[in-house]
């Protein structure tokens, strides 16, 4: 028991510890400021601006910074949906893979193309080396560049800056943080026993005597910029449960790292925009105590394990089903709450087997968004819930509320209210109608408050662009249970990622134009503590109101039952 929390308290603490050393950096890659890598990167990215047109002064309205992010996007995944349909006539694919379905290879394009990697099909039985690496690995990079690039625009315009060009964030974010935290990444996984090769399976005899396929492939690579770009898609079926993604405790502890690296970073990168480190260390320990508290809950239910099985046993034991042993409850429950939190979405053991707390915290993480949120929209999402507390406490006080020198008018809280209010539409609709009609109902393999929370959690993650799943349901089982997860999906997937992201850029456009407005005695201040407190209480008051149904007919019922022995 002592181990496994010290464990993940270690790990915490090299969080801790890299937070502003990393959050500095980025910070100086998007100030324009002299960095480590400029001899060697300068000349590439003024290239790259040269063949693209992109001249490196220009910024951009909201509108115009929008409007790239969408339709960059959608050429990014036109490409790439014809690169994985005629994956049979393209090289490195030795097993001779045809393209799927229409409605998978639709699905897997908009999720792989929205950052959130939500998989229904199993990597090395369906994709070939070339479609997982120059299609999905391309948008790897790409669509967490995307959200890296529209947070720091946030936060330009929060500041009072241009909100910039999103081309060249984007190019920057590649350039500058990605690629080379990818590639030094890679290398330490396959040091650390990660594959990395473009040879076929091999062929083995097992003791039996049978013949057996052992996958592998260009695994170290994929792997890394899957944790770091908080994609989440993993090369095989089972993601980083899988021996060839995550072997042992030392991948393991890098891929956790690599996890939560950027978006504990941009809450540091937010405080030296804003000239204000005393507020961004505040609300990085709001997040840390709020996400140490359901790591806290995950890990003790874990170790308390299943009362039916402990009670028919008459033993205590951890609850260790769906667990890689060479992980064990601690690391399993610390990377369940972290992948959720983060909005990464990859698993190193199945979710559907967490107990019902684990599944509650999960679950609240998808919702909430901001502990730690997702590659830029994390910090974007968090300073959201920083100016509607700042509105609520000006009512309260009867004063024009006002963040970081500028008034927060109706425009502001119209936009503001649009990024939290399409999430549980994105997530409860579809939900109900999956619940209510025959040929989604068939899909669901669970009966009861479990089957509730499988189907509530397929789109909580399709819109919250994280991409796990609790298992269970059909989504890869052939027509028509499989048409219906993958299209059903669709609406959460793209209504969970552009329509914010949307009102963040149009949000952060209004506020870079107004004038600053002098301090008073009277200006609330908002890098105090109990400023922060409220800040808390806000957010969780807003996630817990909206969702508190579904969570007390899914997680919570199941917890009720289980306990009571029935």
């Amino acid at each position: 028991m002592g181990q496994g929390f010290l464990q993940i308290g270690l790990t915490l603490c090299i969080v801790i510890a890299i937070t502003s050393v990393f959050g500095r950096y980025i910070a100086r890659v998007f100030m324009g400021e002299r960095t480590l890598l400029d001899s060697f990167m300068n000349p590439i990215e003024r290239s790259i601006f040269v063949l693209t047109g992109v001249k490196p002064k220009d910024s951009m309205t909201g509108g115009q910074y929008a409007r790239a992010v969408v339709y960059s996007n959608l050429v990014m995944g036109i490409v790439v949906y014809l690169l994985i349909f005629f994956q049979r006539f393209l090289p490195w694919n030795p097993n001779g893979f045809g393209a799927p379905t229409w409605d998978t290879l639709l699905h897997t394009t908009v999720s792989f193309v929205t950052n959130t990697d939500q998989q229904h099909y199993a990597g090395e039985t369906t994709l070939s080396y070339f479609s997982q690496v120059a299609a999905l690995g391309f948008l790897m990079f790409t669509s967490a560049a995307t959200g890296l690039a529209v947070g720091i625009a946030f936060i330009r315009g929060l500041t009072g800056r241009k909100l910039g060009n999103f081309y060249i964030d984007l190019t920057r974010a590649i350039t500058r943080i990605l690629l080379p935290i990818s590639i030094v990444g890679a290398i330490a996984l396959l040091i650390s026993g990660v594959p990395q090769t473009l040879g076929a399976p091999v062929v083995v005899r097992t003791l039996e005597g049978g013949t057996q396929y052992i996958a592998r492939g260009p695994v170290a690579s994929f792997e890394m910029i899957k944790m770091l770009g908080e994609n989440g898609g993993g090369f095989f079926g089972v993601n980083s449960a899988h021996p060839f993604e995550n072997p042992n405790g030392a991948s393991n502890l890098i891929e956790l790292v690599a996890m939560i690296s950027i978006p504990a970073a941009l809450i540091y990168t937010y405080g030296v925009f804003a000239n204000n480190l005393k507020q961004a260390w505040l609300l990085f320990w709001m997040v840390f105590v709020i996400f140490v508290v359901l790591v806290g809950i995950t890990s003790t239910a874990e170790l308390q394990g299943n009362p039916l099985i402990n009670g028919t046993l008459g033993l205590e034991f951890p609850n260790l089903e769906g667990k890689e042993q060479r992980f064990g409850w601690a690391q399993t429950a610390l990377w369940a709450v972290m992948t959720t939190a983060t909005m990464s979405g990859a698993v190193n053991g199945m979710h559907d087997s967490l107990m019902p707390q684990g599944i509650f915290s999960t679950l609240f993480n998808l919702f909430l968004q901001i502990i730690w949120g997702g590659q830029g929209t994390g910090i974007a999402y968090l300073l959201i819930y920083v100016i509607l507390t700042v509105f609520l406490t000006g009512l309260m006080v009867g004063r024009t509320p006002e963040f970081l020198g500028r008034k927060i008018e109706k425009r502001e809280i119209v936009l503001a209210s649009i990024v939290l209010l399409i999430h549980p539409i994105a997530v409860l609709i579809p939900s109900a109608i999956a619940l209510a009609y025959p040929i989604s109902f068939a899909g669901i393999t669970n009966p009861g408050f479990h089957g509730i929370s499988q189907v509530v959690y397929e789109y909580a993650s399709a819109a919250a662009n994280n991409g796990s799943g609790l298992a269970g349901l059909a989504t890869t089982q052939p027509a028509p249970t499989a048409l219906w997860w993958n299209l059903s999906c669709l609406f959460p997937l793209l209504a969970g990622r552009y329509i914010p992201i949307i009102a963040i850029l149009l949000l952060a456009d209004s506020m870079s134009r107004k004038k600053p407005v002098p301090e008073t005695p009277g200006t609330l201040r908002t890098d105090s503590l109990l400023f922060t407190c409220v800040t808390a209480g806000v957010s969780i008051i807003l996630g817990v109101l909206t969702f508190f149904p579904v969570l007390a007919l899914g997680p919570i019922a199941e917890g009720i039952k289980l306990s009571s022995g029935s």
